[in-house]
Order: structure tokens, then sequence, then C-alpha cells
């Protein structure tokens, strides 16, 4: 595909990689099973652990995603260069959140056990829990920031060739009233201003033809009852 035509495939990365971030950050990322003995509030031994408790930013990552794409629909070339870099951080951001809940799945899981049962601090927490089972909206949420970080990259090297979709400088513009007389219309304003200011009338001096001279003019005829 040609450099110029990589805009929409741009954007559809964009909002894929964000939206699969956003729906993997509402599902349940991990279940947490709690020693022997030990059970949460209303009795059950096992915990189900969402993306909101285990990669708390991740939602804010995927919805800067989303406004990144509307605002490279808009952008100039070089506003797009700045938008892809955005993109490729937000995207390496969205796979750190992501591998890191992975890469400690107890630690991840460690508030949602304590709210669950009123044990505090991390290592009190982290010693009530026996195994976390993960799911695959980790993995998804991985998908989604190597989606938008691979859309931020083609923004970077094909930004530059795409058709823009407003044209600038090509408005109206509004033209100068034809002097009269040989004087600017904006010195004839301040002159008709100083005439008012002395009581004078700036339209005395024109006066509309009358039918007389309407009738004497255009045919080269002297109106009837009119001498030289």
């Amino acid at each position: 595909m040609r450099p110029e035509r990589m805009k929409l495939p741009a954007i559809l990365g964009l909002l894929a990689g964000s939206g699969l971030a956003l729906l993997a950050w509402s599902q349940t990322w991990f279940t947490a099973r709690l020693v022997d003995g030990q059970a949460t509030a209303g009795g059950a031994s096992a915990l189900e652990v969402g993306g909101a408790v285990a990669s708390p930013a991740l939602a804010a990552l995927a919805l800067a995603g989303l406004a990144l794409a509307g605002a490279l629909a808009i952008a100039g070339p070089v506003i797009r260069v700045v938008l892809g870099l955005l993109g490729l951080a937000l995207g390496g951001s969205v796979v750190l959140a992501s591998a890191l809940a992975l890469g400690d799945p107890v630690r991840a899981v460690a508030p949602a056990v304590a709210e669950a049962t009123g044990v505090a601090g991390a290592e009190p927490t982290a010693e009530l829990v026996a195994g976390v089972a993960a799911s695959a909206w980790p993995f998804a949420a991985i998908l989604g920031g190597v989606l938008i970080a691979v859309a931020g990259l083609v923004v970077i090297v094909t930004g530059r060739t795409w058709p823009t979709s407003r044209r600038y400088g090509g408005g109206a513009r509004l033209a100068p009233d034809a002097p009269r007389g040989g004087v600017p219309a904006s010195d004839q304003a301040v002159d008709d201003w100083d005439g008012l200011s002395r009581g004078d009338d700036p339209t005395a001096g024109e006066t509309e033809p009358t039918p007389d001279d309407a009738e004497g003019t255009g045919d080269g005829h002297e109106a009837p009852g009119r001498t030289r």
C-alpha cells in the first residue's frame, strides 16, 4: 500500500488497539486462590480480580489513544508526526502496564485481597494468596498496546505524505471599498464623522436626478418645454 494511503489504516489501528485495551481493562484478569482456612468476608476462598484493580492506569491510556485517533483525523503534516510519537509512547505504556501485572500477579491482586479480607499491608496480604490464575485478557491488553504502537510508528513514517483534509489560506477575503473622489474609504469615514460633529449633512451633496433630467439624457433630444 502506498504511504499516502496509510491514513485510514493508521487511524483504524489506533481505534482498534485502544478499544481492545479498554475492553480488556473492564474484564477479569486474575483469579486469586486464598490459603487454607482464609476466606473473604462473603465466605469465598477464591477471588476474581479485574483489570481495573490489576492495572488501573490502563483505562486512561486507552481513552488517550481514542482521543489521539480523533485528533489525527484533522491534524496537519507536522502535528501528525507529534501525534505519531505520542501514539508510540501510549502503546508502549499500555504494554508495560499490562506486562507488569502479568509479571507479578500476587502484587496485582493484593489490593482486592486486602479489601476482601480486611488485612492491610503488602506482605501480609501476599501471604494470604496461595495461587493466582491469569485469564486471556491481560494478553489482549498487550495486543492492544502493540496495535497502538504500530499505528503510531506508521504515522511517524508516512504521516507527511497523507492528503490534507482541509485547505488553509483559501478563504474569501473582503475587498476594500472603492475610493470616492480619489479619497480612501478610511479618510472618507473620518471626514464624514467630522462633518457630523460640525452639524453638516454628509449626504447633502448627493441629489437624485429629477424626471426632467432623466428624459433629457440618453437619446440626444431635449425634454419638451426646455430651451438651450
